[in-house]
C-alpha cells in the first residue's frame, strides 16, 4: 500500500472511482451496494475521507473525489487491474475468484513488486507467438499434475 490509507479506505476510493467513471452520480446508497456494507458504515468512512481531503460530500448529496482522492483511486484501480490480469491471463484463474483475490492483493504489494508484475504481464500477454510454449506446458501441468512429456527442456 503506497497511499498511507488503510486498505478499507482505499476500497472506498476505488469504488467511488469505478462508479464515477461509469458516469453514475455516486451516492451513499450506490456505494453501500457496491461495497456490500451498511449506509452508516459508508457515512462514517466518507467523513474520514472528507477530513483527509480525499472526497467532497454533503449529507444526502453526491460523493466526488478531490484531485488527490482521484489520484489514489486511479492508483488502486491500476493495481487491481494488474493483479486481476495476472491471475486471469497468466494463471488462468476464473474472473470472479481473480477479482476477489486482486482486491486483497492490490493493498499489500510494494510499488517495485507491482511494477515488476505489470511489466511481466505486459511482456507475456504481448508475446508475438499465438500461445507461448510455457503457457501450453503450464496448462498441461494444471490438467495432469505433471510436465508435458512432449515438451523438451532446453539444456537437457
Amino acid at each position: 500500500m503506497i497511499t498511507g490509507q488503510s486498505s478499507s479506505m482505499e476500497d472506498y476510493l476505488e469504488a467511488i472511482g469505478w462508479l464515477s467513471e461509469a458516469g453514475n452520480t455516486v451516492r451513499v446508497t450506490e456505494l453501500s451496494k457496491a461495497l456490500g456494507v451498511s449506509k452508516p458504515s459508508v457515512s462514517a468512512a466518507l467523513n474520514k475521507l472528507a477530513k483527509a481531503g480525499l472526497v467532497q460530500h454533503e449529507r444526502y448529496g453526491s460523493i466526488e473525489l478531490t484531485s488527490e482522492g482521484r489520484r489514489i483511486a486511479d492508483d488502486v484501480i491500476r493495481r487491481h487491474e494488474i493483479m486481476r490480469r495476472f491471475l486471469t491471463e497468466i494463471l488462468g484463474i476464473d474472473r470472479e475468484r481473480a477479482e476477489e483475490d486482486a482486491c486483497r492483493m492490490e493493498h499489500v504489494l510494494s510499488p517495485a513488486s507491482l511494477e515488476r508484475f505489470s511489466e511481466f504481464v505486459e511482456f507475456l500477454t504481448s508475446c508475438p507467438q499465438s500461445e507461448p510454449a510455457w503457457h501450453k506446458g503450464f496448462s498441461y501441468y494444471l490438467e495432469y499434475g505433471e510436465h508435458d512429456p512432449n515438451m523438451v527442456r532446453s539444456g537437457s
